[in-house]
């Protein structure tokens, strides 16, 4: 009986010793849970491509707009009146090809004209020669004097000058009834005819008859910022980026289509317009089928380097601290998350151009890089993109759906 009133007390003191222990051991209870689900967690898989550098053309898209390849504004170079148009308007004509009749009438007396004067000269520049001829006889005789003999020598010279002059007026003249006839200077498209059948013309007035215009090939012209043409001779001119031998050029159309043809770069303008800040390019595109008008909006793109040694790296593996900062994660030889700060020069297709940064080899995060952190153990496989969905590919499943309701709203009405 004495020896259980003295355990007594002792036994109280351990159980409120074990009570304290316990409840210090529960203190945060989440944490001890977090604490063991994430050692019996796997590590998250993620998708990676493997790094390899390349030499990549950048390229830079400018606005311009397509001009004819060769213009001609067709005046007439003789006066009169227009008989007839000789072509349809709109179409196409090639050089030399007859356009406009003009009345020849008074060109055709210009030119009988001079053929008269011609006869007259000659004949007179004979009967000349032939006194000239007795004159010298003479003055070998001491018949006539030297004086008379110098005289008809000047005349025949005179007679001979007036013919070639005769002569000079009656090309002139048959130029003139040539251009009677209104011809096509360069082959190309022809615009809508200013005058008709009827209608007076005057040489060289300024309203042209008719403007042709080339297309097949056809400019495009292109605005580039100064600022941005001497940062590119910088870097050619520092190394960073090789020159492209072929300067290629791909045209956007207005509808969002490519134009199926690619264009070459043909002269940069030597000087930047004050007003816009700009140098003009030119680029060259063949147009068989007509395809490209004068006057069209077009985005060239056009390749101006190669950047050797460049990493082609998918959008959605590159993220931006709030400096701008642009930072990619990489997976090490451990299996562990690293951030690597990296430099892009522009974008090509659907990837950031990695300049700097990444070495060869290395495997950046491409797929679940939002459930990863620095210092995480993941398990990388490669990236497979993933391909879209086809149209009809939900159908089943809503129609399934929809099939299903108004069992579950009979089902939910008889509970009730």
């Amino acid at each position: 009986m004495m020896s259980a009133k003295l355990w007594a007390p002792a036994l109280t003191a351990c159980a409120l010793a074990t009570s304290i222990a316990l409840v210090g051991c529960s203190k945060d209870p989440k944490d001890a849970q977090q604490a063991a689900a994430a050692q019996q967690m796997p590590p998250t898989e993620v998708g990676v491509i493997v790094v390899q550098p390349q030499s990549v053309e950048q390229s830079v898209e400018l606005s311009g707009r397509t001009t004819a390849f060769e213009i001609s504004e067709v005046r007439p170079q003789t006066s009169g009146v227009i008989l007839k148009r000789l072509f349809t308007e709109g179409s196409y004509v090639r050089e030399g090809q007859a356009l406009y009749q003009i009345d020849s009438s008074t060109n055709r007396a210009n030119v009988d004209n001079a053929r008269a004067s011609i006869s007259s000269a000659e004949a007179n520049l004979n009967v000349l020669r032939v006194k000239e001829g007795r004159y010298r006889q003479l003055v070998g005789t001491n018949a006539i004097s030297k004086q008379e003999y110098d005289d008809i020598a000047a005349q025949v010279k005179l007679a001979e000058a007036t013919l070639n002059a005769s002569r000079a007026t009656l090309k002139n003249a048959e130029i003139n009834l040539g251009y009677s006839t209104v011809r096509a200077p360069i082959s190309g498209q022809t615009n809508r005819s200013t005058v008709t059948s009827g209608a007076l013309v005057t040489m060289n007035q300024e309203r042209p008859l008719v403007t042709i215009q080339r297309l097949d090939p056809i400019y495009v012209d292109i605005n580039q910022s100064s600022a941005e043409l001497l940062r590119l001779r910088q870097q050619l001119n520092q190394g960073s980026l090789g020159s492209s031998n072929n300067t290629k050029v791909k045209l956007k159309l207005e509808d969002g289509s490519y134009y199926p043809v690619e264009g070459r770069l043909a002269f940069s303008d030597a000087s930047v317009n004050p007003e816009t800040g700009t140098v003009t390019l030119r680029a060259v595109f063949q147009n068989p089928n007509h395809l490209l008008l004068p006057g069209m909006y077009a985005t060239a793109q056009i390749v101006q380097g190669v950047i050797p040694n460049a990493m082609l790296i998918p959008q959605a593996a590159i993220t931006r601290t709030p400096t701008g900062q642009a930072i990619a994660m990489v997976v090490n030889a451990k299996g562990v998350v690293e951030t690597r700060p990296v430099e892009t020069a522009g974008v090509q297709a659907k990837d950031w151009i990695v300049t700097k940064g990444l070495q060869t080899g290395e495997k950046v995060i491409v797929d679940g890089i939002a459930k990863v952190k620095e210092g995480a153990t993941v398990v990388a496989k490669p990236y497979q993109p993933q391909a879209a969905a086809p149209q009809g590919a939900g159908q089943p499943a809503a129609e399934a759906n929809k099939a299903a309701q108004p069992k579950t709203e009979q089902k939910a009405t008889s509970n009730a």
